[in-house]
């Protein structure tokens, strides 16, 4: 079998691509220290221990028996390829009916931490000199439906199971929103959210400040297909507007966005209009 998603981190910090031309969806980055990165041996631990997830394919098992040549030299056995250690280090997982790809496991070549710039606690922006990542995105079969919610609500669940085994996880990645999270933080929200909490915007999105003091979000047209933009002067108190995009934003993602004008009442009593920008992309909110 191909390996799907076989882009990797070499040894000289080179990206390289093996096997496959399919490009890497956003999936969850896992961050474990340089060095520390689970064996496949160590996912199969992990799924003894858990009911709900099972080990679907191991590519390592189909790996070609290693024969002595008369020099004492080893040999793959005839008819079959070859395989590096980079090449069966990931595994597809199965979690209640949904195939995920686990890439990136010793001792095969790690991944290189994703492009971080919203932090949620984390005292400082975790580092490729510091840290190597497994990738875990859904599989071959799930391809075009990575942004539907069951899939995407599996494979969070699925990574806070991972995060619940293997302590050597420091932080999460998760890139629609350019951001990471502690161990803690991302265990706890979206334990929370998987068990019909509050979404968790800040961490699967997150805000930043537009050039015109607008208070935008980051990642959350992954689940919408629109961001939300706070305009000013109701984003002026940074804070206060950020905890109206988490509530907003919740709220959003039980309604399922905003296609016309609609008007709520904000919890400091105020009447709030939230209109669709032109272009769709943008549900623009702003004080009546």
């Amino acid at each position: 079998m191909v390996r799907r998603y076989a882009e990797g981190l070499t040894s000289e910090g080179i990206w390289t691509i093996t096997e496959s031309s399919k490009p890497m969806p956003h999936g969850v980055f896992l961050l474990f220290a340089k060095g520390k990165r689970p064996s496949v041996g160590d996912i199969k631990d992990f799924v003894a221990s858990n009911p709900v997830v099972s080990l679907v394919h191991d590519p390592s098992a189909d790996a070609p028996i290693r024969l002595a040549s008369n020099h004492g030299e080893p040999v793959a056995e005839e008819g079959l390829l070859d395989q590096s250690a980079n090449e069966v280090s990931w595994v597809e997982l199965l979690r209640e009916g949904l195939a995920f790809d686990l890439n990136g496991l010793a001792p095969g070549d790690g991944f290189a931490v994703p492009n971080v710039e919203h932090l949620f606690d984390l005292k400082e922006q975790p580092g490729t000199a510091r840290f190597e990542a497994l990738h875990l995105a859904p599989g071959y079969h799930l391809a075009g439906g990575e942004r539907t919610m069951p899939v995407a609500r599996g494979l969070i669940a699925l990574a806070c199971d991972l995060v619940q085994h293997f302590a050597g996880i420091e932080a999460i990645a998760w890139p629609p929103s350019k951001s990471a999270s502690s161990r803690q933080y991302f265990e706890s929200v979206t334990t929370a959210w998987l068990g019909g909490g509050p979404f968790p915007a800040l961490g699967l999105t997150a805000f930043r400040q537009t050039f015109d003091g607008a208070l935008q979000s980051v990642g959350l047209d992954f689940w919408l297909d629109q961001e939300l933009r706070i305009e000013p002067p109701l984003s002026t108190d940074k804070v206060a507007a950020t905890r109206l995009g988490v509530r907003l934003i919740n709220q959003l993602m039980i309604v399922g966005g905003v296609e016309g004008s609609e008007r709520i009442v904000a919890p400091d009593g105020s009447r709030l209009v939230l209109r669709p920008s032109r272009n769709g992309k943008f549900i623009r909110v702003w004080r009546e």
